[in-house]
């Protein structure tokens, strides 16, 4: 990971990811990978060693450049909710990593922050590419969450407007991520073999959620 993992105070902290609980939270509405904001906290994070005192940062002196001081907090909590996720070797690779290694490390950080995001990588995203379904469609979405509110009853909760929004966020990290066109053809997940090395020392459910063969996930880690 190079020297910047000996660098990180962080690092001798020797935390562990948090994983989310079985219920579903579905407070993803905040808009995006966020990830140029994500890769500038964790860099903060590895310097300062806490996550209280990045916060106390961001507050203070509007580091992601919010419009009002209620956007920047609930941005930068989501923000933090999301690198949380990951350990501090996966904090440091995200700071050295390039722009498509950190793109793929976020959307790793997403899932685990959100199971049914989770989930909807998984059994649809992932599942369509690999019995050769080339696209993802709205309705994909809308079938999934009607699947699954019948199993998680805080679904039922969610508004009609908010069900959208969800939809829309979920499509636009999707985008963003590099793991769907803009006309929602699914693209096939070319990841790095450090990235696949890093992944492979963790959960190794995490390389299921790329829309990727075994064959080439292999190919790729040589």
């Amino acid at each position: 990971m190079g020297e910047g993992r000996w660098r990180c105070r962080a690092y001798k902290e020797g935390c562990r990811p948090r994983m989310s609980h079985d219920r579903y939270s579905m407070s993803f509405t905040a808009g995006s990978l966020f990830h140029r904001e994500s890769v500038k906290l964790a860099e903060l994070y590895l310097a300062l060693g806490n996550w209280s005192a990045v916060q106390n940062e961001v507050f203070t002196k509007n580091i992601l450049q919010a419009r009002t001081l209620s956007t920047l907090k609930r941005v930068c909590r989501e923000i933090i909710s999301r690198l949380k996720t990951l350990n501090v070797q996966e904090l440091c690779f995200l700071s050295e990593a390039n722009h498509q290694e950190q793109a793929h490390l976020l959307w790793i950080a997403v899932c685990r922050r959100y199971k049914f995001i989770a989930d909807f990588t998984v059994e649809v995203l992932r599942e369509r590419y690999i019995t050769l379904k080339a696209d993802l469609s709205l309705e994909d979405f809308d079938s999934f969450f009607n699947r699954k509110s019948e199993w998680h009853s805080e679904l039922d909760e969610v508004r009609p407007t908010t069900r959208n929004k969800l939809r829309q966020v979920l499509f636009k990290m999707l985008r963003e991520a590099d793991l769907l066109a803009t006309n929602n053809m699914i693209n096939a997940a070319m990841l790095s073999p450090r990235l696949i090395e890093l992944v492979s020392h963790g959960n190794h459910q995490d390389i299921l959620y790329f829309p990727a063969f075994e064959s080439d996930l292999k190919r790729m880690a040589k």
